[in-house]
């Protein structure tokens, strides 16, 4: 039998599941990836069939094994990365959900969580959580699987009925149901965990109308839960990673000193920064989360969250059929100055941090007739670029630290239009590294952490190189302009839905 020598990563996002294979150095052997339906039932809404979730997923990890040639006694260890807060209700016996899963994007919760505001109630769940009474968390979404399915609600007060994230789900269908649990920074994102005793919270329970029999078990980021059965790929590997996809981002990237910060550009946007052993209450309307769990220590991050940053892109490609693939997106963009004075706002889901307005939607001013699709794709950057600044700005508030340099991933970290725009508004260096698979990366590092594939977390460090540095080239006083006109089409998006 050959010595195991590769850790897979399944990192299970919002438009598609992918598996890769990572060798000691950290560098890709071999990814598969597969998309899956959005669907979307009304407006606002936005679900998963959990099934296609799971499909897609197992799939993938065939699909990269088989590339590498590789059989299941290669593999030391699967990590699993996830979309957060997107939430699932199935039954424990059967295994069928009884509802989609509802997508972390969903706001049918909106009107709920602004009762639960008028009834004063957030400073007390935003003191146990670190996070913010809005429909983007778990536990309105799970609250309204209860009182909506049929039978739902009593089913789970018997203990039939087992709730998770997408991890959890992923780890009950690895192991055939023998496995019913979550690490602590998926657990962190549901409005249900207290931060501080690092559990769930009978009192947060009570208020969201939750059983406590539905939840999993809280486990650590880094240990082994189980292995995968027998009739699956890889079969009898350990898994033993789990964390949240920005947190596992957070962890490729090596961010392990308080102060180092990562930008993932995603399907949302989202930007962590390490807080260490201290869980720092924001004052500027970001969220305290636990950058991870291991070895009996927890660590902290401050972060902020865009809802719509490559979502954007692929609705000028999908929804306005302005381009036909996300490259031709970035070459456009690249083929004009600027984006000819149009701003668009992307708040198809509302506005994450710092504004936390539900009622928000879409927006696009400062229109001529000159404005071309060009100008559409180059706005459509600069959007991501923005947000992300506005989110940097409360952050350096909140922690007291300067931002020294912003090191970034995902998808839309390939567009050096993005990451120069982003360096100029800054002004500060924006760096990319040379594996932009952060997430699958921190997921893997994780797993192999626990089994010793990697000694320790230097190991990490020194796989972690510079592929390109954006320096900032533009004069503060112009970003400063253009930061003064996006905020002012900032405002014209706001409150554009009327509550019920």
């Amino acid at each position: 039998m050959s010595k195991p020598s590769y850790v897979l990563a399944l990192d299970q996002g919002t438009t598609s599941s992918r598996a890769i294979v990572f060798d000691r150095a950290g560098a890709v052997v071999a990814v598969a990836q597969k998309e899956f339906p959005q669907l979307y039932p009304q407006p606002g809404w936005v679900e998963h069939d959990p099934f296609a979730i799971w499909s897609s997923q197992n799939a993938t990890a065939v699909e990269a094994l088989s590339q590498a040639n590789l059989t299941s006694h290669n593999i030391a260890a699967v990590g699993v990365t996830n979309q957060r807060e997107t939430t699932l209700v199935w039954d424990r016996e059967t295994g069928r959900p009884v509802y989609n899963a509802i997508v972390w994007q969903d706001r049918r919760t909106a009107d709920f969580c602004a009762q639960l505001k008028r009834d004063g109630v957030e400073a007390g769940v935003s003191a146990k959580t670190g996070l913010r009474i809005d429909p983007y968390f778990s536990g309105t979404k799970i609250r309204w699987i209860l009182d909506h399915v049929p039978g739902a609600r009593a089913r789970a007060e018997m203990g039939k009925l087992a709730f998770g994230t997408v991890d959890t789900w992923l780890l009950w269908q690895l192991t055939s149901g023998q496995r019913h649990v979550t690490d602590a920074t998926n657990a962190s994102r549901t409005l249900l965990f207290n931060l501080h005793r690092g559990d769930w919270d009978d009192d947060l329970l009570r208020l969201f109308g939750v059983p406590r029999s539905m939840l999993p078990e809280v486990r650590s980021s880094s240990e082994v839960y189980g292995h995968v059965s027998s009739n699956l790929y890889p079969a009898g590997a350990p898994i033993a990673g789990i964390a949240g996809d920005q947190q596992a981002a957070l962890f490729g990237q090596a961010c392990f000193t308080p102060g180092m910060a990562k930008n993932t550009y995603g399907t949302g946007c989202f930007l962590l920064m390490n807080t260490g052993e201290q869980a720092v209450p924001s004052r500027n309307n970001l969220l305290t989360t636990v950058a991870w769990r291991v070895g009996g220590r927890t660590e902290y991050a401050l972060e902020g969250s865009v809802f719509v940053a490559g979502a954007a892109i692929q609705w000028l490609r999908d929804e306005l059929q302005l381009v036909k693939s996300a490259q031709e997106v970035d070459a456009l963009a690249a083929s004009v100055p600027d984006a000819g004075g149009l701003f668009l706002v992307p708040a198809f889901a509302g506005l994450g941090a710092p504004h936390w307005d539900p009622y928000a939607r879409g927006t696009a001013v400062g229109m001529t007739r000159g404005t071309n699709r060009a100008h559409f794709c180059r706005a459509a950057i600069e959007a991501i670029a923005f947000q992300s600044a506005d989110l940097i700005a409360c952050m350096e508030k909140d922690s007291g630290l300067a931002l020294r340099e912003l090191r970034v991933d995902g998808g839309a970290a390939r567009s050096a239009t993005l990451l120069q725009f982003q360096a100029d508004l800054l002004g500060t260096p924006v760096v990319r590294p040379r594996s932009v698979e952060t997430t699958a990366l921190g997921a893997a590092y994780l797993a192999g952490l626990a089994v010793g594939y990697w000694e320790s977390r230097d190991d990490i460090t020194r796989n972690w190189a510079v592929d390109t540095r954006f320096e900032p080239r533009r004069p503060m006083t112009e970003m400063a302009r253009l930061r003064g006109e996006w905020n002012r089409a900032l405002e014209r998006a706001k409150s554009w839905v009327q509550p019920a």
